[in-house]
């Protein structure tokens, strides 16, 4: 008799009991039997809140993605996942890869490349001394052009007309 009595407690603890819980529809909380409010609205769909507050914050038309406390807030800002926090982040490595440009072969870049670094400098400045000195040539044109042509003279406009332009601007308030 005793241990049929062994058996039975034995197969008995080993069972767990399985409670049927509910999803707040705001929160996202769990709902445990007899507890949390049941709320139907006029187009017959219903709701189950784990408590007044959350109702009415539903009610009102929260946005529960923007109240901190909510399991939508949480999941959306990353809070409490701990199994992507323990995961390594892995570096990208970067390969270098040498292509050849349009205008130039891979040849031509691996030459400039190796040039020295004084040889380059001094090409690149020649560049700029001949990009400058044809600037200046632009600039010493347009100056001799504008001196070829009379300046055109200033009509003067009549005294009714200069009045009104010497007061306060038209059209700004202040």
């Amino acid at each position: 008799f005793f241990s049929v009595f062994l058996f039975c407690w034995l197969a008995s603890s080993q069972q767990q009991m399985v409670v049927k819980t509910d999803v707040c529809a705001y929160s996202g909380l769990r709902i445990y039997p007899g507890h949390g409010i049941f709320y139907v609205r006029a187009d017959q769909k219903s709701f189950k809140f784990i408590n007044r507050k959350s109702k009415s914050q539903f009610l009102q038309r929260l946005n529960p993605r923007k109240i901190a406390w909510t399991q939508l807030y949480r999941r959306m800002h990353k809070k409490g996942t701990m199994e992507e926090s323990t995961r390594k982040k892995t570096r990208k490595v970067s390969k270098t890869t040498n292509k050849a440009v349009v205008g130039m072969t891979l040849d031509v870049i691996k030459a400039k490349r190796s040039q020295k670094p004084e040889v380059r400098a001094a090409a690149r400045e020649a560049a700029l001394r001949e990009i400058k000195e044809r600037n200046k040539a632009k600039q010493a044109a347009k100056k001799a052009e504008q001196k070829t042509k009379a300046p055109p003279q200033k009509q003067q406009m009549p005294k009714s007309k200069a009045s009104k332009a010497s007061g306060k601007p038209k059209g700004v308030r202040r």
